[in-house]
């Protein structure tokens, strides 16, 4: 099957013009004219993903390999040290970001992952209606994504609104209208920030709340009659 054709069944299912104008999801590596008979699906790239996959695979991602400009390719450096093993084996990349995140991650983290139902949507955020002990929530939210560590911003005992947005999104606070904000990446001084609005946080970690990916996708793509495998990318993060 050709990618183009694969790539507008994926325009279908997660339009590419919802991405955001930072964002670089698409066609990155490859020609829409290139013949694939295998699919792999990866949150990220990394070198151990690249060697592991079979010649004239089409690998989609979700991260963007190719984000910025690149003004040159220095096969020493990243990301183009990776993108040359990938030309030498003819894997392309489509990566599905910000398009995906609105139109299937977040729904499926909510639903699926943590068990609730959706009661609002606005962009990348999901809102969920839980009220329940702060503390409680947090061990179930742990248990749910699997988290070695916990960092939260306790503001009140109990919760009764959550904001959800995977992967980061510590951007949005101002604009939410919840109790507690579950998203990852959270930092020193956005925790500052939500303890002074009053709002609760959850970090679920950036990997932990996005490695759903390809379970999600692999799902609609058997419709294609192409071999699709889940090989993700390592977090690159170790817990001691």
């Amino acid at each position: 099957m050709k990618i183009l054709e694969i790539y507008e069944y994926l325009n279908n299912l997660s339009p590419f013009d919802m991405q955001e104008s930072w964002d670089n999801s698409g066609l990155l590596v490859g020609s829409f004219e290139d013949n694939i008979s295998q699919i792999a699906l990866s949150i990220d790239v990394d070198e151990k993903l690249i060697d592991s996959l079979e010649e004239n695979t089409l690998l989609i991602t979700h991260h963007p390999i190719i984000f910025g400009g690149l003004k040159q390719l220095e096969f020493s450096k990243y990301p183009a040290n990776l993108i040359q093993k990938m030309i030498k084996k003819n894997i392309s990349n489509i990566a599905m970001h910000t398009n995906f995140d609105q139109t299937h991650l977040n729904e499926f983290v909510a639903t699926e992952i943590l068990g609730y139902k959706i009661k609002e949507k606005d962009g990348f955020v999901a809102y969920l209606d839980v009220d329940e002990d702060f503390d409680i929530f947090v061990k179930k939210v742990s248990t749910a994504f699997g988290l070695k560590c916990v960092k939260t911003v306790k503001c009140s005992d109990r919760i009764k609104k959550v904001a959800l947005t995977t992967g980061s999104g510590c951007s949005l606070m101002r604009s939410l209208n919840a109790d507690c904000f579950l998203t990852g990446d959270v930092k020193y001084h956005d925790a500052m920030e939500a303890k002074s609005i009053n709002l609760s946080l959850i970090d679920i970690g950036h990997y932990e709340s996005e490695c759903f990916f390809g379970e999600i996708l692999q799902k609609h793509l058997k419709i294609l009659g192409l071999k699709v495998i889940i090989a993700s990318s390592e977090n690159p993060f170790t817990y001691i």
